[in-house]
């Protein structure tokens, strides 16, 4: 049996920007990917934590150092620029496994600079 269990977490990051018109998807900050583990084109979901919106989209790379995270299409309806958000990515884990497992959670401040080294929970 496979769990679902989170893999990496973006916690308490701030939007810096909202495309309507993009095809659809985040863009990240290729840094916090980087120390996230979240990959490029990967699921995640976004939990607006200011106005309770959730959705399902992919991660797509912004520049490094840029600390952007931007949400795009659709999903640009339920966000503004400064809304306080969460960004997970999960993974499948054999269950005999999922116990060991430790994601990689990645807190950030008000202008989505890293406030620690990434760590696991």
């Amino acid at each position: 049996m496979l769990l679902n269990m989170l893999k990496a977490k973006l916690h308490s990051g701030s939007v810096t920007q909202c495309d309507l018109h993009y095809e659809g998807s985040v863009s990240i900050d290729q840094e916090l990917l980087d120390a996230s583990g979240i990959l490029p084109n990967e699921r995640v979901d976004i939990w607006n934590v200011t106005n309770g919106a959730r959705i399902q989209t992919y991660a797509i790379e912004a520049p490094r150092g840029s600390r952007t995270i931007g949400v795009n299409g659709a999903a640009a309806r339920h966000f503004s620029v400064g809304d306080k958000v969460i960004i997970a990515a999960f993974a499948s884990i054999e269950a005999d496994k999922a116990r060991q497992h430790a994601p990689t959670v990645v807190l950030l401040d008000d202008e989505n600079e890293m406030k620690a080294p990434s760590a696991a929970y």
